[in-house]
Parts: C-alpha cells; sequence; structure tokens
C-alpha cells in the first residue's frame, strides 16, 4: 500500500471511530427533545419520525451543526465558532447536550489521540477541530455526523415509539439523500444558513425539561 492510500484509509477508519455509536461520548443519553415529541403523539410512527428528522436537516439543528462542523474543518476559528453553536442552542437542555458530548469527545482525543488540551467546545466544533487537525476528509467526516445524529435519534424512536428495527433502518435510508446533500452542501454555506426555522423541534428541547417521567437527558 503507499503513502497516500495508507494515509486515506488511515482517515477513513479514524472517522468512523469517532462517529461509532460505541465511541464514549454518552449519546444515547440525548433525545434532542425527541422524548416529548412522542410523548406528545408529535412522533408516532416512522413517517412521523422521517419529517421530524428530514425537517431537522432542511431547517433546524442538524444543518447549523453541518455548517459549524464544516467550517470548523476548514481550520476557522473555533472559539468563534463555538460561540456561533452556544447561540444557536435553542434551550438550556440543547446546550448541555451539544457542551457535555463536545467535553467527552475533546478528552477522548485528549487522552487517546495526545490532542492538546482545548476549552470545552460543543461537539460539532469539537470534531470539526479534530478533523481539521487530524486532516480528515470534510465532506466524508461531515456525512458521517449527520449519519450518527440521525441514527442515534432513530434509536430514540425504536425505544419509546415503538418501531420496529426494520422500520428504523427505513427510515435511515430514506435520510441518506439529505445527509449527503447537506454533508456537501455545508462546505460553502454562507453566514445567512446559520439559523433554525425548526420550531416545533426547539419546543420540544425546552418542554423537555418538565416531562415527567423521562428517560433522556434532553
Amino acid at each position: 500500500m503507499d503513502s497516500d492510500a495508507a494515509r486515506s484509509g488511515h482517515a477513513f477508519l479514524t472517522t468512523l471511530q469517532w462517529l461509532s455509536p460505541s465511541f464514549p461520548i454518552g449519546a444515547f443519553a440525548y433525545s434532542h427533545g425527541l422524548e416529548w415529541a412522542i410523548a406528545e403523539e408529535r412522533v408516532t410512527d416512522a413517517a412521523s419520525l422521517e419529517a421530524w428528522l428530514i425537517d431537522l436537516f432542511s431547517h433546524g439543528s442538524a444543518k447549523t451543526d453541518a455548517i459549524l462542523l464544516a467550517r470548523a474543518a476548514q481550520g476557522q476559528d473555533p472559539a468563534v465558532l463555538d460561540d456561533w453553536a452556544r447561540s444557536l442552542a435553542a434551550s438550556y437542555e440543547r446546550r448541555i447536550e451539544a457542551l457535555d458530548q463536545g467535553r467527552a469527545f475533546s478528552r477522548i482525543l485528549r487522552d487517546a489521540w495526545h490532542h492538546a488540551p482545548t476549552p470545552d467546545y460543543t461537539l460539532p466544533v469539537a470534531l470539526g477541530h479534530a478533523a481539521h487537525l487530524e486532516g480528515l476528509a470534510l465532506e466524508s467526516v461531515t456525512a458521517a455526523y449527520l449519519h450518527a445524529f440521525a441514527a442515534n435519534l432513530t434509536s430514540v424512536a425504536l425505544r419509546l415509539v415503538p418501531l420496529g428495527q426494520t422500520d428504523g433502518q427505513r427510515v435511515q435510508r430514506a435520510l441518506a439523500p439529505f445527509v449527503l446533500s447537506l454533508a456537501k452542501s455545508a462546505q460553502s454555506a454562507p453566514d445567512e444558513e446559520l439559523s433554525s426555522a425548526a420550531f416545533l423541534s426547539d419546543i420540544a428541547s425546552m418542554a423537555h425539561a418538565t416531562l415527567e417521567p423521562r428517560i433522556f437527558k434532553t
């Protein structure tokens, strides 16, 4: 194997490792407000879950996360991008979700990859900054993040709706074009795209704080 192929293969495996469900950042503990949406019967089946996730990709937090991740991976100032990320968090729980996972991610990168310590960045910024340091492929790492984002929320629905495993796979397959399109467009998105209009998802993230009983942190 030549050196370029070896580097490409190493970057590919690193991307898979960082965005694997087994990477210990505690993603399984967060529902991004989806638990409230299910409790309120806003999401009741595969079709409504798919519509909920498409809204996040088209107008909401998945879109803004992808843009911030891409900018960090391009080498833009992570502190400035993190200010953007925090300001875009629609609720206290949404902010904690992003910060807790970002902090855990950076800790693992420091201990296992020997990255220098960083401030507490939100997850998309921490991931993008680390991808820049490791020279990972921008579009690939953004797509992997979005796939993991959708997979985690699909897992929430599998447990709470509940959905069958096959329905869950159908939803993720249906989201593939949105993942790939957003991973590409995020690379050159203007500042005007750093906004969210997924209002029900934002409300869900606020209302979840008083949901009883609940399983997830957010």
